[in-house]
């Protein structure tokens, strides 16, 4: 199962469409993220972009949109309806597919610390990555907006960044953190009063004794009263749920909706719960008689062919290259082993190698886990060394120092695959040796996988260590992975003749 998290970072330009589309197009940059939308309100004078991909490719693509809007955008002179603290005000992650809240804890604790060292850029963890309690809520963290911030965050012991400097930048502050779904959902009144859209606000949402998971204020949009919601969990308190209360409220003022606004995504469950609400569809069985969910289903379990990677791969950009095909060799090498594994226990043939098998399974489970997240951890390593030579505002001992650090970091990636890939090799080659009999080719091509995977990913530190400094730590490589390659290779020629004698084909 492919991992995925979303990303929904507010950028504050709503008007310039040449600033936000820039944005965009940095965290477009990121070949394995998919931006589902930009959405730009020029009332609010904010933009909110919606992306989605792997941990490693959302982090580095939520770096790049932070790092171009601090570049494009000046909080001295940005006004709008919206609060906001910084050029990037808020940037979240949603755990959607695969990925934890905790995993999604790391990844805002990596980000935060990575923008706060290379950007410079003051930032406050807020949701489940909050430091403290009092940083959980964002408003909290936003209070006085930017003017109060850049007038106390060099002073005020309580505006202490999480990471970066406390320094006014006009750029302002980040806030990164976690958190659950929220659905961004505005109603028109058909009024221009917007102190009738406050009292609504203030009737339903949870902070005045509202309805839970529910945050709102009103605001004069167009000539049209508003009442702003974030609905940060709708499974909890459903959208149709909320719909109802504002109407209820709209009409003891006299007022009546008039349409609804949407920004950003939102998940097609949160549709389908309010299209069974006003249809009175109770019994809806959704996965089974929702003519889409079904189609998806079908089209999951038809064609396995990873289209997307094999076209990343195959593009112009420098990754997902060499490191990343690497490690996906050495994961598909494990997956094979797994599977003779899998064709070789409780079989009454075998049952005399039934606790080596199951070992071998166990561990091939773990390293194909392992190589499996290396093809995002190796792009995300030769991105951040690029980053380094980007920053402009590094003094030559500061790049010296970082590109040094990338670089190691940049080698030891696919030095760790190798060294994975090369266990691997040997685990496919104990059940070509040992397992069932009518998959013996299958347990060979591991051992030849694992064997490429070998080869391809030394070359990757070769490559890097020609630009490191710690020449002792240069000669540990090159010892360990001569000793890997020649291992490998030695294997891959023992195991063809145990497959031919074995399968009957010498």
């Amino acid at each position: 199962m492919q991992q995925l998290v979303e990303c929904v970072p507010n950028f504050s330009e709503g008007r310039n469409s040449v600033v936000y589309n820039a944005i965009a197009d940095a965290i477009r940059s990121v070949r394995g993220v998919n931006v589902l939308d930009v959405s730009a309100d020029p009332d609010h004078n904010r933009t909110v972009v919606t992306f989605v991909g792997s941990p490693a490719d959302v982090e580095e693509a939520a770096f790049r949109g932070i790092d171009k809007a601090a570049e494009l955008i000046n909080l001295d002179y940005h006004e709008g309806e919206h609060p906001r603290l910084g050029a990037t005000d808020v940037c979240p992650f949603i755990p959607i597919r695969g990925v934890s809240i905790n995993d999604c804890v790391e990844m805002a604790n990596r980000l935060g610390q990575r923008v706060g060292k290379e950007l410079r850029i003051a930032v406050y963890l807020y949701g489940n990555a909050a430091t403290t309690p009092e940083r959980e809520k964002l408003s909290d963290i936003r209070k006085g907006q930017y003017e109060l911030w850049k007038t106390e965050v060099e002073t005020n012991p309580a505006r202490l960044p999480d990471f970066g400097p406390a320094k006014a930048k006009t750029w302002g502050a980040t806030v990164i953190g976690v958190r659950p779904f929220l659905i961004a959902y505005n109603l028109y009144l058909n009024s221009h009063n917007v102190e009738i859209a406050d009292k609504i606000s203030r009737t339903i949402r949870y902070s005045s004794g509202g309805l839970r998971y529910v945050q709102a204020k009103g605001f004069l949009v167009d000539g049209q009263a508003q009442v702003s919601m974030n609905l940060t969990n709708f499974e909890k308190t459903p959208i149709h749920l909320v719909q109802e209360m504002v109407r209820r409220e709209a009409a003891h003022y006299g007022l009546s909706i008039t349409k609804a606004e949407l920004v950003g995504m939102i998940p097609q469950k949160a549709l389908m719960e309010s299209a069974k609400y006003y249809l009175q569809l109770d019994e809806l069985i959704m996965d089974e008689q929702v003519l889409e969910y079904r189609l998806q289903d079908t089209l999951d379990e038809a064609d396995a062919t990873p289209y997307a990677f094999l076209e990343a791969v195959a593009s112009k950009e420098p990754t997902p290259g060499g490191g990343s095909v690497a490690a996906l060799a050495g994961a598909l090498a494990a997956s094979l082993t797994q599977m003779v594994a899998g064709l070789t226990v409780d079989r009454k043939k075998y049952e005399e190698v039934q606790e080596q098998v199951t070992a071998v399974l166990q561990e091939a489970t773990t390293l194909r886990e392992q190589l499996t997240e290396a093809i995002a951890e190796d792009a995300a390593a030769f991105q951040a060394v690029m980053a380094v030579f980007r920053n402009k505002e590094l003094s030559q001992a500061e790049r010296e120092a970082q590109s040094e650090q990338a670089t190691v970091n940049a080698a030891e990636v696919p030095l760790r695959v190798a060294r994975l890939s090369h266990r691997a090799a040997h685990l496919a080659g104990e059940l070509a040796t040992i397992g069932n009999i009518n998959a013996v080719t299958d347990a060979t091509a591991g051992v030849l996988l694992a064997h490429a995977a070998v080869e391809t990913a030394v070359l990757n530190v070769k490559i890097n260590a020609a630009s490191v400094n710690n020449k002792h730590l240069v000669a540990q490589w090159t010892e360990e992975t001569d000793k890997l390659t020649a291992e490998t290779a030695a294997l891959v020629e023992h195991i063809k003749a145990v497959a031919a004698e074995r399968g009957g084909f010498a």
